[in-house]
């Protein structure tokens, strides 16, 4: 019955994406998209591109970075291989998420260390959620002059409250025994075990400050990285605008697109960014061709991801996961 509501899910979530795809090329003039998008600057493309790789290269350093703060030492070919296999795999299930659990699950059975593995995830995850609500903080508190809608802020509170619950109940002890408490029913024993186990690993980190703040930092930069991209792409299409538009918008659609109702974002994304960007006199044709470039690269990565996933299951096989996750954690 689980399986089949997962199935149901997916099914419905691609429905997402595919309505709101078809309803979105319906809304623009094709010919001309496809126009836009043939004579775009291919050299400023292809810079994009590139900079768009450093968003994997970073929040790869950053996983590691936690993997080795609750000492589990893997060489990093073995960190690259669940890594890719996340961005992979994030392509097809609901938003990042999908990606995070792919990879949790390869590293935890490759480490024999379940609880480490899913902490370290969720908190890389959490800890970009946190850079990029600071960016968008900072962006529309230096860009408001520039913006000023309300749908911005409420957009931001949005973001900002979903943040606030998701670290009381993790890191208040007070509000965390009374969730506890309310899921003391017998059907509710896997989530509240779930849930201990997450709070139990991630109080750890109390004691790790640096690795904290260096994981925020990255974030920091990682989040800026989305927005540098569509400026770039918006530039190669021949838009010239205040880079500020892009660092108040960018953040909250990625925000908006981590939510668990379409296909790795897909048709979400694309909504958001031709909403917020006609706001500032963007072409809904204009917006929709950055949207779907910046898929683009999101597409080849993942696709590449994915071979690297593929061409090392061998490999995967060979190693003696139950010894080798003892061995490295004890380094």
């Amino acid at each position: 019955m689980e399986t089949f509501k997962k199935v149901i899910s997916i099914f419905i979530r691609v429905g997402v994406s595919i309505a709101l795809l078809v309803f979105l090329f319906e809304q623009v003039d094709k010919k001309s998209l496809f126009v836009i998008i043939k004579n775009a600057n291919k050299p400023l493309l292809f810079s994009a591109f590139l900079v768009f790789f450093l968003i994997y290269v970073l929040c790869l350093l950053r996983w590691e970075m936690l993997l080795k703060a609750v000492k589990i030492h893997l060489p990093l070919k073995r960190i690259i291989i669940s890594f890719a296999g996340g961005v992979f795999f994030s392509l097809f299930l609901p938003s990042t998420i999908g990606g995070d659990f792919m990879r949790s699950i390869d590293l935890a059975t490759h480490t024999q260390r379940p609880k480490e593995v899913i902490a370290t995830v969720f908190l890389d995850r959490l800890s970009g959620y946190i850079g990029l609500v600071i960016l968008t903080l900072l962006a529309v508190s230096f860009g408001w002059n520039l913006v000023q809608d309300s749908s911005i802020l409420i957009s931001l509170g949005i973001i900002v409250a979903i943040l606030f619950i998701i670290l009381i109940v993790l890191f208040n002890t007070f509000i965390y025994a009374k969730i506890n408490k309310l899921l003391l029913s017998p059907n509710a024993g896997r989530l509240r075990d779930a849930i201990k186990n997450l709070h139990e690993e991630i109080h750890v980190f109390r004691h790790k400050k640096r690795v904290i703040l260096n994981n925020l930092f990255l974030s920091l930069i990682v989040q800026a990285i989305p927005p540098l991209t569509f400026y770039i792409i918006a530039l190669s299409l021949g838009i010239k605008m205040n880079i500020i538009y892009f660092f108040v918008f960018l953040p909250i659609i990625g925000a908006i697109t981590l939510l668990p109702i379409s296909i790795g974002g897909l048709g979400l994304r694309d909504a958001t960014t031709i909403y917020f960007f006609a706001k500032v006199g963007v072409s809904k044709d204009l917006a929709f061709a950055m949207s779907l470039l910046s898929f683009s690269f999101v597409l080849i990565y993942g696709v590449l991801g994915g071979l690297i996933y593929v061409l090392t299951v061998h490999h995967r096989r060979l190693q003696h996961h139950p010894s080798s996750g003892v061995r490295q954690a004890s380094q």
